[in-house]
């Protein structure tokens, strides 16, 4: 997808699946990375890193992420940060929908 201007209604392209994840890139290109990500309740996500910087904001849904040590509650509006390389790893307590960006 291209860098121009556009919009879409992430409240209606949210898609849960029975288990697992359902993502959805939003926009790409070489210097981010755009995704809507569902996820089924009890889906675990194990930890990881990443080399670009993060942002997580929780549209939908409760949760548990761990940066680092540290063991963050996700709630709807919760707003997460986080540097490139940084340990990270979540778990849905219930259908849970992110917005997933990632940018150099």
């Amino acid at each position: 997808m291209s860098d121009k201007w556009f919009h879409k209604e992430l409240y209606t392209m949210m898609e849960f699946p029975k288990e697992g994840i359902f993502s959805k890139v939003l926009s790409k290109s070489d210097s981010h990375n755009h995704t809507l990500m569902c996820l089924a309740k009890g889906t675990d996500i194990d930890t990881h890193t990443s080399t670009k910087k993060g942002v997580v904001l929780v549209l939908k849904g409760r949760g548990k992420f761990k940066l680092f040590d540290e063991i963050i509650d996700m709630n709807p509006g919760t707003f997460i940060s986080m540097p490139e390389d940084a340990p990270h790893s979540l778990s849905a307590d219930d259908d849970l929908a992110i917005l997933l960006c990632l940018t150099k």
